[in-house]
């Protein structure tokens, strides 16, 4: 694409997109009269005006229907969760059967390392990804714990080389082959969450499956962000929270993915609950655990039907917009024009004032672009914010800007493109208001 700095050619980008009329389903935050401009999906996303209504139907039938609601109405609740499962899953990529919508992301993580994470005298290495976010590390160091292994002589982190922002594919690759003998599972993202970097999972997974591992994935940043194949990928496990780019409301529901092939491995170690029990004999209330098929299986408590709720209002929409295609056309091509207009301050300012950590290569890289300021980092940020442009800051320097295509414009790029240029003038630096 050959951008232009000009408010016409945004307009006239605006105009040729298929799905600018998606942001219509969204409530926007409001800045001084006016639609802020919401850049902050990788945190939280935007709340779908059909939300309240999804909410109130299911409250109407707790009100009418009591206990039956489990079983009589338009959407019984014994269900209701399965009836979003085939949205989600092209969403992923995986088979209906592989996919589970349940509990939330940490919640999962831990669950699914119960069943993968399977430590040997010999294989009880970990690999990860350097400065993968918190609850991860908490998540993992807290496993290896459990299994009474030090996180020093347990978990391999994979950082970027010195100098460098992103971890290079080949850099990763060869620290599985160096550790091959080692290795009982390789975990990592599927988006980096501070640098924005998207790894590439088809090659990770291959390459831990040759070195005899399993492979998963927290696809937290990935999930609904970017195209997903995780059932053509060999993936064996993943697991991802809603309430980021799938805009499912704060703390929304997460969901898993473990591949087929795994379904009738007895040897696999499972925290049981009642939700994970075969449904047509879930009522005889046997005292021996019989999982469902697939990754329902995995459930343990009764579905939460707000929370399915909120996720439906969401998921009907990415249908509505024709999947993760679209989506991602019109993504790459919002976040290139943003990547433009930074490179474009640099070029007028005579040096590079703002850094862009995330890998240029629009394949290697979602909605998200993560920003290093030269100078006057949180004024800067403040600055934004103050002008509506909504971001989020992550210590020490860094601006994550994440323009979502259901809900953001060209347009909203190139005024956020003019609202950063003149952040960086000394007197709006000045007269800004803002804590360390």
């Amino acid at each position: 694409m050959d951008y232009q700095n000009t408010l016409d050619f945004a307009a006239q980008l605006d105009e040729q997109d298929q799905l600018k009329d998606f942001q219509l389903q969204f409530l926007i935050p409001q800045h001084k009269g006016k639609d802020a401009i919401y850049f902050c999906g990788n945190s939280l996303g935007l709340q779908p005006k059909v939300a309240k209504q999804c909410i109130n139907d299911q409250l109407n039938n707790w009100k009418d229907l009591a206990i039956e609601g489990f079983f009589q109405g338009d959407e019984p609740w014994l269900d209701y969760h399965k009836k979003l499962i085939p949205i989600l899953a092209d969403i992923v990529g995986g088979k209906n059967d592989e996919v589970s919508i349940m509990n939330s992301l940490t919640v999962n993580l831990h669950l699914l390392m119960v069943s993968f994470y399977k430590p040997s005298q010999k294989r009880f290495k970990i690999l990860m990804e350097g400065g993968a976010f918190p609850s991860d590390q908490y998540a993992i160091a807290s496993q290896v714990a459990f299994h009474g292994y030090e996180s020093k002589e347990a978990i391999i982190e994979v950082l970027p080389r010195t100098g460098e922002h992103a971890s290079r594919t080949e850099d990763i690759l060869q620290t599985i082959k160096d550790h091959a003998d080692e290795l009982a599972l390789v975990l990592f993202g599927g988006i980096n969450y501070f640098t924005g970097q998207l790894f590439d999972i088809e090659a990770i997974t291959k390459t831990g499956h040759k070195a005899g591992a399993i492979v998963g994935f927290d696809l937290a940043h990935a999930a609904g962000n970017v195209p997903l194949k995780l059932h053509d990928w060999n993936v064996d496990f993943a697991c991802w929270c809603s309430y980021k780019y799938m805009n499912s409301g704060p703390g929304g529901i997460g969901g898993i993915f473990v591949n087929e092939r795994h379904f009738n491995n007895q040897s696999l170690n499972r925290f049981s609950g009642w939700w994970g029990y075969r449904q047509d004999k879930r009522f005889l209330m046997s005292p021996n655990f019989q999982a469902e098929q697939g990754a329902a299986g995995w459930q343990l408590s009764t579905s939460p039907v707000i929370l399915l709720a909120l996720h439906k209002a969401a998921l009907n929409i990415f249908e509505q917009a024709g999947g993760m295609v679209p989506l991602r056309a019109k993504s790459e091509l919002l976040t290139g024009y943003l990547e433009f207009l930074i490179l474009e301050i640099n070029k007028s300012r005579g040096e590079e004032v703002f850094k862009i950590i995330t890998p240029g290569d629009k394949a290697a890289r979602g909605c998200q672009l993560s920003i290093v300021c030269k100078r006057n980092a949180k004024a800067i940020f403040y600055y934004l914010t103050g002008n509506g442009v909504i971001g989020d800051w992550r210590e020490p320097n860094v601006i994550r800007l994440s323009p979502v295509p259901l809900y953001n414009s060209f347009k909203q790029i190139f005024e956020a493109g003019l609202i950063l240029a003149a952040s960086i003038a000394e007197n709006a630096l000045n007269s800004t208001n803002f804590k360390d």
